[in-house]
């Protein structure tokens, strides 16, 4: 029983590790499912089943208890180091983010399919465009994403990616529903700017908030009401993004 729990453990610190927490990705389906046409949802639903693209974004960080999917990490992530573009930067061999959700457009569009069929490919699409609007999820190559920046966050051990994922997040004390009718409010001009389908375009986004991040952590790396009131605004900019663009998307291959 012990060893048992020892590896849940661990399990669940590794899970925390990536994307969006389980709120944050739920945030984002849900508002995908309030901008999708009509059309689109019929069509999304012949997919899915019962199921919504909230219950189903998490479903990519939830595989990774099989081994089977251990391959699809890398797939979560792209490394960008400052001062270099992604194409100096290279893919690397495994893939990352930025190659996987241009081939799973492309898949979602031609009904060929690499991984399994067309509701895996969904599932791992509406998960990862979540990610990639996660700042830290385009990392530097520094500190995997954050993670090695050890802080504290409100007196309890953390580190700066875990912050961005869940804990700015969870400290709002909304239901995912609630967050959504708090953040779901874009403008026309917000959604004709945000209208990029380019996947590229959301990495060097992130690539280029991440920086904020960083920047406004105290040097004693001592996190709580002000870092939370620096970065709330950005950090819902990023969950409302991901959901519109999400939408535009599935507008585009199912509507």
């Amino acid at each position: 029983m012990k060893k048992f729990s020892l590896i849940t453990v661990i399990f669940l610190i590794t899970f925390k590790s990536f994307g969006w927490g389980a709120t944050g990705h739920r945030i984002v389906g849900l508002i995908a499912e309030r901008h999708l046409t009509k059309k689109a949802k019929k069509n999304i639903a012949l997919v899915l089943g019962t199921e919504t693209l909230a219950e189903v974004s998490n479903y990519m960080d939830f595989i990774k208890s099989d081994a089977t999917y251990r391959h699809m990490s890398p797939w979560h992530y792209a490394t960008i180091p400052d001062g270099k573009t992604y194409a100096e930067a290279g893919t690397p061999e495994e893939g990352d983010i930025i190659v996987t959700l241009q081939r799973l457009m492309k898949e979602l569009e031609t009904k060929s399919f690499t991984d399994e069929d067309e509701a895996f490919a969904l599932k791992c699409l509406v998960h990862l465009i979540g990610d990639i609007h996660q700042p830290l999820h385009v990392g530097n190559g520094e500190d995997r994403g954050g993670n090695d920046v050890k802080l504290e966050y409100f007196w309890q051990s953390s580190n700066l990616h875990r912050v961005w994922d869940s804990e700015m997040i969870d400290g709002q004390q909304y239901s995912y529903t609630e967050y959504v009718e708090w953040i779901d409010h874009a403008t026309d001009d917000q959604l004709d700017q945000w209208s990029s389908l380019n996947v590229l375009d959301w990495a060097n986004e992130s690539k280029e908030w991440r920086n904020q991040c960083y920047d406004t952590m105290p040097e004693n790396k001592e996190l709580s009401y002000r870092y939370s009131y620096d970065n709330i605004e950005l950090l819902n900019q990023r969950l409302l993004q991901a959901g519109i663009r999400l939408a535009n998307v599935l507008n585009k291959i199912y509507g």
